[in-house]
């Protein structure tokens, strides 16, 4: 390439920089494009080539009419494959590859075409309804992560973007909504008006600010549901209704009947199944609901999006860990008419005690030796042992000790090390205050794997254990509502599934 030709390329690429970007030259451009000029000038002008009638300079013995159309067409062609390649994300190099070979416009929109096809990519035109609106959801979920983490809610990976609108507050963040979709002068309106105008996007679909406030009340109430601290799915089984209809036509089939001896020439004796019917199982739908109002818009009180919603999640799964204990404290009677543990059921040790060597293994004992409706033998393992707050120190030395101390003060083996890694000890609180606090009585219990027995379940509606919440309009009310509800229901499945100690008095630790 001669210093002519680079000096049209340069031109060229000033020219296609401008383009690009939808603008004309600027200054410095300018001046850079006239200096090339000239210098282009003074090397036609030493190469003997002469003014046309129009002006133009021409090489002797060619048209100058034919040598500017020729001239323009290459710059239509150069242009031409500038679009195309920036439209379609061409690489820099190929795009020069293309206009310093003299591709044509129509192949070079082949080659692109075909490359395409050849690595499966879908076609993505730049300044599209697609773009315009993938970047919409990317401000959206932005500036809802933005919303928890100013409410100090921690996000691993926040969405691009949302450490950059963390400083808004809920007025900056509905003025930043209107503008984008077109109102002027909402930075001019007060904060009484901007909710108003809010409000009245309350039921369309593409409005921003609802979905935000949406976004960001969805993960808040998600994070709260994971976090909440409790227990009783540690000892209960999961299962699922499809409707809210009594479940009562659960039935158990008969065990297989031994193996009989069959003499030579005798023939095989025929077993009958009997069933028995099991506990019904029945939803319920448990709820609440709370509203950013407008008082709380204009006082940027973000809390009501983002840590209240996380705190009703947690409290949907904090009564149901309730209403489980309560059945275990309360002893309620069971779908047989018996209260759960008694004497008739097998599953109640007659004098409470503490947790010791003694009352943990006739608490195995009576656990292991239950039999099922049938009565047969049920092989069921010590899995569990639930306990107040208080209760669980004793347990260590008790589980953990390869030795113990007997009346000879000698050392003996200590036959409950071995269940050290079978059984797990849940502590809750719930215990004690269903009990009336330290100073009173707590029974305790020893309990089989959730797996392996039917103690216990508790039922969701299609296995949604994560509350459904909803903004709705309530009439009357100056604000965005939102309703958060989730079905569950709680049933005795099987008594033989836990022993249960009467338990003893633990003394306050502050006394």
């Amino acid at each position: 390439m001669n210093r002519k030709q680079k000096l049209i390329q340069r031109q060229q690429e000033l020219l296609n920089t401008a383009k690009a970007a939808a603008r004309e030259l600027n200054a410095e451009e300018q001046a850079e494009f006239e200096n090339i000029q000239r210098e282009l000038d003074a090397i036609v002008a030493g190469e003997g080539q002469t003014l046309g009638e129009e002006g133009e300079r021409s090489v002797p013995g060619v048209d100058p009419g034919k040598e500017k159309a020729a001239t323009e067409a290459e710059r239509q062609r150069c242009a031409e494959i500038t679009d195309l390649c920036r439209e379609f994300d061409v690489s820099k190099d190929d795009e020069q590859k293309y206009i310093r070979g003299g591709v044509s416009t129509a192949d070079v929109r082949k080659a692109i075409l075909d490359g395409m096809k050849a690595h499966n990519a879908p076609i993505s035109v730049r300044g599209s309804a697609e773009v315009i609106g993938d970047e919409q959801d990317k401000f959206r979920r932005a500036a809802g992560d933005a919303l928890l983490m100013r409410a100090g809610i921690y996000m691993e990976k926040p969405a691009e973007g949302a450490r950059d609108l963390m400083h808004m507050s809920l007025r900056d963040l509905a003025i930043d909504c209107l503008t984008r979709e077109g109102e002027t002068g909402a930075s001019r309106r007060s904060s009484d008006e901007l909710f108003n105008m809010v409000c009245r996007q309350f039921f369309n679909p593409t409005a921003a600010f609802p979905a935000i406030l949406d976004n960001a009340i969805n993960k808040a109430y998600v994070e709260g549901h994971n976090k909440a601290a409790v227990t009783f799915d540690q000892w209960t089984r999961k299962g699922t209704l499809k409707d809210f209809k009594t479940n009562d036509n659960n039935y158990l089939a008969g065990p297989a009947g031994e193996f009989l001896e069959v003499p030579e020439g005798g023939e095989l004796k025929h077993d009958v199944f009997e069933d028995k019917k099991r506990p019904t199982r029945k939803l319920k739908t448990y709820g609440r609901q709370f509203t950013l109002t407008r008082q709380a818009f204009i006082n940027d009180d973000i809390e009501l999006v983002t840590s209240l919603p996380a705190r009703y999640a947690a409290a949907a799964r904090k009564t149901i860990n309730k209403q489980c204990y309560q059945i275990l404290v309360n002893n309620p009677a069971v779908y047989d008419g018996t209260v759960l543990f008694s004497k008739n059921h097998g599953n109640l040790v007659t004098t409470g005690t503490g947790i010791t060597q003694a009352s943990m293994q006739a608490m195995i004992m009576a656990l292991q030796t239950q039999t099922n409706e049938f009565g047969e033998a049920i092989i069921i393992r010590p899995a569990v042992l639930i306990v107040p707050s208080g209760m669980a120190f004793d347990t260590y030395t008790l589980f953990n000790s390869p030795t113990i101390n007997t009346e000879g003060n000698t050392q003996a083996v200590n036959p409950l090390y071995r269940y050290a890694n079978q059984i797990q000890v849940i502590e809750d609180p719930t215990i004690n205050v269903l009990c009336g606090g330290f100073g009173n009585v707590m029974p305790w219990w020893l309990a089989g794997n959730k797996d392996d027995t039917d103690f216990m379940e508790v039922d969701y509606l299609n296995g949604k254990e994560i509350p459904t919440i909803r903004r709705m309009e309530t009439p009357g009310t100056l604000g965005f509502v939102w309703d958060i509800y989730l079905d569950w229901g709680i049933s005795v499945m099987d008594y033989r599934g836990a022993i249960k100690n009467p338990g003893t008095k633990i003394d306050s630790p502050l006394v």
